[in-house]
């Protein structure tokens, strides 16, 4: 069964669908006016080496390898410090999953099976954040680069070797001071500070500097004795009397102690 159409309905449908479509525009809330640099601190480096790799690193608890990343090895030299790294990068995500110095006790050992694979230890790899030490294999497409790379690898080895050689500091002058040094003391204070020559204490200051201080009654009369007779011998012995409060007063003052106790009332 088959429909007719009629010739009156309109067959402009698809037109009248394209002038229903939304023209509007849409601006942004924030604008970013300025540019974000992002650093990877390889700024003031530059790469000796680069080729493409595969990285794995050895599992102690396991006894497996497991595989650290897929990228470019690269071995980059500071400016100025003309010390030598080895970086290496994933691929896409740019994580870092090899980064340490290249020290002269490292060793490239071939790998047992593979002419295109090193195993070297590293005693401070910093790719997680914190400096461990770890087992590293990594292997290059075929043997000519890994070749290559053992090459530049012993290269950064000798150049790193000759900046460690080089950078002993000479030990810093002393410098010059009035204070006595323990050549110049002939003795030494209680603390421990040593004294010059020619000012050296002698024992009898030293001697006196032990005394406790004497404590003198300045202006107090002492106190009254008493005196008896024993066998025609007059014996004088200290009485258990004490001045009068008044009579205390007197002998206290500048002019010395009283000569007669005051009158009683």
């Amino acid at each position: 069964m088959t429909t007719a159409v009629s010739a009156e309905e309109p067959t402009t449908a698809p037109a009248a669908a394209a002038e229903d479509e939304s023209t509007a525009t849409f601006e942004p809330v924030v604008r970013l006016s300025e540019t974000v640099q992002v650093k990877t601190h390889e700024e003031d480096e530059e790469a000796l080496f680069k080729m493409r790799a595969k990285l794995f690193r050895f599992i102690a608890e396991s006894s497996e390898w497991k595989e650290r990343g897929t990228g470019d090895v690269r071995l980059l030299q500071h400016k100025q410090s003309k010390k030598v790294r080895l970086v290496m990068r994933r691929d896409k995500t740019l994580k870092v999953c090899a980064n340490h110095y290249i020290t002269p006790e490292m060793a490239l050992s071939p790998n047992i099976g593979s002419d295109r694979s090193w195993v070297y230890n590293v005693a401070a790899d910093v790719s997680d954040g914190e400096p461990t030490a770890e087992t590293l294999a990594i292997r290059f497409a075929n043997s000519e680069n890994a070749n290559l790379f053992k090459k530049a690898f012993n290269e950064a080895q000798e150049t790193n070797k000759s900046l460690l050689s080089g950078s002993s500091a000479e030990a810093p002058t002393p410098v010059e001071s009035d204070a006595p040094v323990a050549a110049d003391a002939t003795s030494v204070t209680q603390t421990g500070a040593p004294v010059e020559k020619g000012k050296e204490v002698t024992k009898e200051v030293e001697a006196e500097g032990d005394k406790l201080p004497e404590y003198k009654d300045e202006g107090v009369a002492p106190p009254p004795e008493k005196t008896e007779v024993v066998q025609g011998e007059e014996v004088k012995q200290p009485t258990e009397e004490r001045p009068v409060e008044e009579d205390a007063h007197a002998a206290t003052k500048e002019s010395g102690p009283a000569s007669a106790p005051a009158p009683t009332a």
